[in-house]
């Protein structure tokens, strides 16, 4: 065979082989590059007659690579992977810009103090795009997004951005007023486990009853800070108010929950270095 063919491999044969190799079936293969399976079958076919060797060993319901197969799979992986990456930092212009959607208060206390940062890190421009509840969540375009649950969103990129953990916490001036459980109550609405969660785990009395009670974190966070009564409060998002001594803890217990807000990522939208600052900058490394 005349080596030289080597040199003219067709990118859509390597995608095939690679594609299939990694998910094991050509079907699974035909239905990430939206092609039919004989045009996949096809395609390896073609790319195993080229390089005069069998790529994989084809049984009645599963593929498996042969010696060969297994040998230049990581060669070609590693080949799209530079591709891609070399791709994206020439040609993608609107990779310098990114969209990120979340919550009012994500924005608000997660994001903003930490824009500066992104900024400079990435050189990006940046757009928040507030979420709101009520729309749905199924038409979001934005190349990033933070969700609030448990983590089982397909999506390619994924990373909690804090341990969720929740503690009472009051303003100053409250506490003048005698014990905080005797204090008024304030209500979020949401995912985030409510006061009558606090107290069967502390085993606190469930009154007085919240009179106040509010649709988002901020307004809550703003009526703790105003001095109208004790917030069940995620602590990584008022961790700047304690700092400050704006609002303080009045209790050690602390109220852990399997759910937070996790940093989403879409391939087709985002670089995997792009992806790599965004983590950096916006997670928390004590979480």
């Amino acid at each position: 065979m005349d080596k030289t063919g080597f040199d003219h491999l067709p990118l859509e044969w390597v995608r095939a082989f690679e594609a299939a190799a990694r998910l094991g079936s050509f079907t699974a293969a035909a239905q990430e590059t939206s092609l039919t399976q004989s045009a996949i079958s096809q395609r390896i076919g073609h790319l195993e007659a080229r390089l005069g060797t069998q790529l994989f060993v084809r049984q009645a319901r599963r593929i498996t690579l042969t010696a060969d197969g297994e040998a230049w799979l990581p060669h070609v992986q590693a080949a799209l992977v530079g591709l891609r990456d070399s791709t994206e930092a020439l040609f993608g212009v609107s990779r310098n810009r990114l969209t990120i959607s979340a919550s009012g208060s994500i924005n608000e206390l997660w994001l903003v103090p930490r824009l500066e940062q992104l900024a400079e890190v990435s050189g990006a421009q940046i757009t928040l795009s507030t979420m709101v509840v009520a729309s749905g969540d199924t038409k979001d375009d934005a190349a990033v997004r933070i969700r609030y649950g448990s983590g089982d969103w397909p999506v390619a990129y994924a990373v909690p951005l804090y341990e969720e953990r929740l503690s009472p916490v009051v303003a100053p001036a409250l506490l003048g007023r005698g014990a905080w459980q005797t204090l008024p109550r304030l209500s979020v609405s949401g995912p985030r486990p409510s006061w009558r969660r606090w107290c069967a785990q502390t085993d606190t009395s469930t009154t007085p009853v919240s009179h106040l009670r509010f649709d988002s974190f901020c307004a809550g966070l703003a009526a703790a800070r105003a001095g109208q009564g004790v917030l069940l409060a995620s602590l990584p998002l008022v961790q700047a108010e304690l700092d400050a001594g704006r609002l303080v803890r009045v209790a050690d217990e602390v109220l852990r929950h399997h759910e937070t807000y996790w940093l989403l990522g879409a391939k087709e939208r985002l670089s995997r270095r792009q992806w790599r600052q965004l983590s950096g900058c916006l997670v928390d490394g004590t979480a």
